[in-house]
């Protein structure tokens, strides 16, 4: 098989606040119907104080869908209802007989069972299950996964805070395109935990009311849970497929290291992760028809990766939204599910609106899209996750 070969998107699948599939999120893009809300399965003392972006499936009803134990963590419910419904509607051929390869992100793990297990077992460690511990850590979330979905050839977690999924689909991209596998599943998922609610809390950047990404007036963000991936294939799994969704041509990871949980004032990892995303693919920004934006919400987030879009695109802006005011911020799992959404993007042209979006920020001359809209003449897509450490990524999916 020879190398630096194109990689093919062949199936993609999802599960967030607004849907519990490809289709229903779709639905809620398209009618504006946003996902966040008050916090209803969370057990925590900020139930009433901030929304989130809850999936609207209890753990017992996530088992019933995907035949999980419902005592595994919540991670990895919502991991495995959204890599199988990417690797059914892939319906590869064969696909026993192909060298496959599981790339998980997610950065709490099994922490929702540990939040229980020790409830119990600070007023006595005679008592707790350890049944809850036993899946904590990240790698054990996508060890059960892979076991489930019958890969094992190249199994695989990437935990780089917000920039986790996006990194694996990129690592996925490049084993692909050095002939060292044939399909992976690529992509992350988190669930919403207390110590994730509290930590943001903390940091002092939790949005009480709906967020409004990118307007002069943000207030930080939501939080959110959710699962995406995509199921990547080589040139030669693709000429077997009757249909494929676009090429991830362009991938770039950076790192800024400006500060532990801040972006740089300047941008300069976004706009590293970027501008290596558009030599990769070959395309000039000009060429970007759609920008699904990182787009936290926080004041220091959306100026950050503004800078770095007006540094970059000057005079040539493409149309750009979050849609993390639909689906709040997923962590581990927002790179999947944004580029879950990109590739639909392409294959259907699909311009998401920027909810909530009134006021247009000062010092940039151009604001998000706030409308629903078709594009069908739509090239490229860039979609940016930005996390923690100042680990900086960017995928550019393009049209076949």
């Amino acid at each position: 098989m020879s190398k630096n070969q194109s990689v093919f998107v062949a199936g993609v699948g999802v599960i967030s606040a607004i849907g519990n599939n490809r289709i229903e999120c779709i639905s809620a893009l398209q009618n504006g119907r946003t996902g966040i809300g008050p916090i209803t399965n969370l057990r925590t003392v900020h139930k009433d104080v901030f929304p989130v972006g809850e999936v609207k499936l209890s753990n017992l009803e996530l088992a019933n869908q995907t035949g999980l134990n419902s005592n595994v963590p919540r991670t990895a419910l919502l991991s495995f209802m959204a890599a199988k419904e990417a690797l059914y509607e892939a319906n590869i051929p064969e696909l026993e007989s192909l060298r496959t390869g599981f790339i998980s992100a997610n950065s709490v793990g099994g922490m929702d069972l540990t939040e229980i297990f020790f409830e119990n077992f600070l007023p006595n460690n005679e008592k707790g299950r350890l049944i809850n511990v036993i899946n904590h850590e990240c790698g054990s979330v996508t060890d059960l996964v892979a076991q489930k979905l019958g890969i094992r050839h190249f199994v695989s977690t990437i935990s780089t805070a917000c920039s986790s999924s996006a990194n694996s689909i990129l690592l996925a991209a490049r084993l692909i395109r050095q002939g060292l596998l044939d399909v992976v599943v690529a992509g992350g998922a988190d669930a919403l935990t207390r110590f994730t609610l509290n930590g943001f809390n903390t940091l002092m950047i939790l949005d009480p009311e709906p967020c409004k990404p990118f307007d002069a007036n943000r207030n930080g963000l939501n939080l959110g849970e959710g699962a995406g991936y995509l199921v990547l294939v080589s040139e030669k799994i693709a000429a077997l497929l009757s249909n494929t969704y676009c090429l991830l041509s362009g991938y770039h990871n950076s790192n800024d290291a400006y500060h532990q949980t801040a972006s740089s004032p300047e941008g300069i990892g976004s706009y590293m992760a970027m501008q290596g995303a558009l030599k990769k693919s070959g395309v000039e920004p000009h060429d970007i028809g759609y920008i699904n934006l990182h787009g936290t919400g926080t004041q220091n987030n959306d100026r950050s990766e503004a800078t770095a879009i007006k540094r970059l695109f000057e005079a040539a802006y493409p149309l750009m939204s979050s849609t993390k005011a639909f689906t709040g911020h997923t962590l581990g799992g927002c790179g999947g599910i944004e580029a879950v959404f990109s590739a639909l993007s392409i294959k259907s042209g699909f311009i998401y609106p920027n909810l909530r979006f009134k006021t247009q920020m000062e010092e940039f001359p151009f604001s998000p899209e706030i409308n629903f809209s078709v594009n069908p003449t739509l090239k490229n897509v860039l979609s940016n996750s930005f996390g923690f450490g100042g680990n900086c990524t960017s995928l550019i999916f393009s049209a076949v």
